[in-house]
């Protein structure tokens, strides 16, 4: 555990009542940010795709860390729009409501355009930008219902800059930020026509990540990692807590009059 994973059941009040779905929620940034949410008093569902174990040890771990914070588990396939329409309406029907949404589930396959399968490609795209297509159309109908919401997109600075042998990533990622300033635009839109905009509002983000000390960066070997941190301005990798902080600042009610905007959470790597 790293000096910046220090437990606490609870640290302030800025999520107190209010229910968040974080896809990909079990395990990296997403667990990450999980725990953020329970530590500002949030209740949390967390969503994940296949591995019931660490989904079941995530659940265990998270009830005995925050006590005060109930926490639910959605399994389903972020590249189905069934599936996600499901697990949003179950996160629903499970906890009353749903006041925030953060699309961070994603997959890498990475090979070189000429190596790059059609399913390489399609599954990449269908997992990463589809997918939080899917959710944040379902999950933004029953906030306009309400007149509130936050939604916030985990992008990747490689969506801002490309990445070798990551045409697929990088174009989903890239989408994010499109699609991004396209809901907030909408949903600021749709909650003036119904005259709600005195209250809590609608607000969409995203966030761009750089490199993070994450299982996604398991397997690339030191020699890699640490050509990674000699170019990040800061020398060093980031912490799934430094995403996660900003995370929840923008899920908060006080973060209202930020919307559609980019949040590069990277070291200095594109700047």
């Amino acid at each position: 555990m790293t000096a910046t994973q220090t437990r606490t059941s609870r640290t302030g009040d800025k999520l107190v009542g209010r229910v968040a779905f974080v896809t990909g929620g079990t395990r990296g940034i997403g667990a990450a940010i999980c725990r953020s949410f329970a530590a500002q008093g949030a209740t949390v569902a967390a969503g994940y795709s296949g591995n019931t174990e660490r989904a079941e040890a995530f659940a265990t771990e998270y009830a005995e860390t925050y006590p005060d914070s109930s926490v639910s588990v959605h399994r389903g396939d972020i590249a189905n729009p069934d599936d996600c329409r499901r697990t949003v309406a179950e996160v629903i029907e499970q906890h009353g409501r749903l006041d925030i949404l953060v699309n961070n589930a994603g997959i890498t396959v990475d090979r070189t355009v000429l190596k790059m399968t059609d399913d390489d490609w399609r599954r990449v795209i269908d997992v990463n930008l589809s997918g939080a297509f899917y959710l944040s159309q379902a999950a933004l109908k029953h906030m306009l219902e309400r007149g509130s919401g936050r939604i916030v997109m985990i992008s990747s600075v490689i969506g801002e800059m490309g990445g070798i042998g990551q045409s697929n990533y990088s174009s989903a990622k890239a989408g994010l930020l499109g699609l991004t300033k396209t809901l907030a635009r909408e949903s600021a839109m749709q909650v003036q026509r119904a005259g709600k905009a005195d209250g809590l509002g609608i607000t969409v983000n995203a966030v761009t990540p750089g490199y993070t000390a994450t299982d996604m960066l398991g397997t690339v070997p030191e020699k890699v990692l640490e050509g990674l941190k000699a170019k990040t301005p800061i020398g060093r990798l980031g912490e799934p807590e430094e995403v996660a902080r900003v995370v929840h600042f923008l899920a908060a009610d006080a973060s209202g009059y930020i919307t559609g905007q980019v949040w590069g959470v990277n070291g200095g790597l594109d700047m």
